[in-house]
């Protein structure tokens, strides 16, 4: 039995709770890092007795063979956990908004004990729930008005989701100590910080990736994340364009609502022969590539904790990340940094990676362990459950 387990059952005074989660697209899914970290902690809650309810968007659909039917009971489920999908537009200006206020509304008749908010957006109608009584806890997984894809009427509505989190939410929960001081500072908010966790995972050959895109192991640099303007891929293709290397540059993820992004990121590609845009990868894919990379690149301008940063460090390999607070609180000395935003100290460092071998396997032997030791979803779990009780 695991440690959760056993705090857990030592805890029997607590009773099973019923639990609503807000805020996601749709789970199970890669859509994003809010994804997995909702699925993560869902079926952990599940496991241990608890009924968890997971409010999708409309508009992210799985295949019906994705989703169970449970006799006596109304719905959809995956592993005993409930699928309730709310209707909203695909417009991404409104599609947060209009998906909170209604989620909102519906938990209020789903007799939960907790309504757990993730993300700033859902959380501009956290006091709805707030209001009728019900216990409300908020994951603020990045601050996502700062993000370049939202015009001024979307980051005011994030920015007015983030005070209401701070004013009406009876728990905060953030992802690094950096958020927590923002909060701090800015508001005066004590908040929880209780990092994402990650499995260590079995690597897997690359005869999945060789079949897919014809790439082999230890040929390629990777870089996995939405195709975002605060992901920084624009400045991972420019530098590699001064980058002396056969290796391929292999750039996986989804736009998103950043279509005109990815048009320029496809314009850019053009250009290098080396640069290989490779779309949107399911699990099995995500994990041939991981374990096959020669280096990971993590340019990102913004982070909340980024999962595939967690993830492509506990299949142990060399990372090289922008040197914001968020990046490096989690890889510390086990991976290699650049300023944020320069394209030539990007150049510069992965330039140096590439020419020497033996230092790029030197963070991949560091990182797994480093990785696994201190970040885990069921100590995500563990410092979560309290909060839902009220202690």
């Amino acid at each position: 039995m695991n440690k959760l387990s056993n705090n857990t059952t030592a805890s029997a005074e607590n009773r099973p709770l019923k639990i609503a989660m807000i805020g996601h697209k749709l789970v199970p899914s890669r859509e994003g890092g809010v994804e997995i970290v909702v699925w993560e902690l869902a079926k952990r809650l599940r496991a241990q007795g608890h009924t968890v309810d997971c409010y999708n968007r409309s508009g992210y659909h799985l295949q019906a063979k994705d989703y169970d039917r449970i006799p006596g009971k109304p719905g959809v489920y995956r592993e005993g956990i409930r699928m309730i999908t709310i209707p909203t537009f695909r417009n991404p200006k409104l599609n947060a908004i209009v998906y909170s206020v209604l989620a909102s509304i519906r938990v209020l008749f789903g007799g939960y004990d907790v309504i757990h908010y993730h993300a700033e957006g859902p959380c501009l109608m956290l006091w709805l729930p707030k209001l009728f009584g019900k216990r409300v806890v908020a994951t603020i997984h990045g601050l996502d008005w700062q993000r370049a894809k939202w015009g001024n009427f979307a980051s005011s509505m994030l920015k007015a989701g983030e005070k209401m989190a701070v004013k009406y939410a009876d728990e905060v929960i953030v992802l690094s100590k950096n958020l927590q001081e923002y909060f701090k500072d800015n508001y005066g908010r004590e908040t929880h910080y209780i990092a994402n966790g990650i499995d260590r995972p079995e690597r897997v050959s690359d005869e999945i990736i060789k079949e897919r895109w014809g790439i082999e192991k230890d040929s390629y640099v990777l870089t996995l994340s939405r195709l975002v303007p605060e992901k920084g891929i624009h400045y991972l293709i420019e530098a590699y364009r001064g980058i002396k290397t056969d290796k391929k540059l292999v750039i996986t993820g989804g736009s998103a609502s950043a279509e005109e992004y990815r048009e320029k990121l496809a314009e850019m590609a053009k250009a290098d022969p080396r640069v290989m845009l490779a779309g949107f990868a399911d699990a099995p894919l995500v994990a041939g590539l991981f374990s096959n990379a020669w280096i990971y690149a993590l340019p990102s301008d913004i982070e909340g904790m980024a999962i595939s940063l967690l993830e492509a460090m506990s299949y142990g390999n060399c990372c090289i990340v922008s040197d914001i607070p968020e990046n490096m609180e989690v890889v510390a000395d086990k991976a290699a940094s650049f300023k944020k935003g320069d394209v030539e100290d990007l150049r510069e460092k992965l330039q140096n990676l590439l020419d020497h071998p033996e230092l790029v396997q030197r963070y991949k032997d560091g990182a797994a362990d480093h990785i696994c030791s201190r970040y885990n979803w069921d100590s995500m779990v563990e410092n979560t459950l309290p909060l839902y009780y009220g202690k």
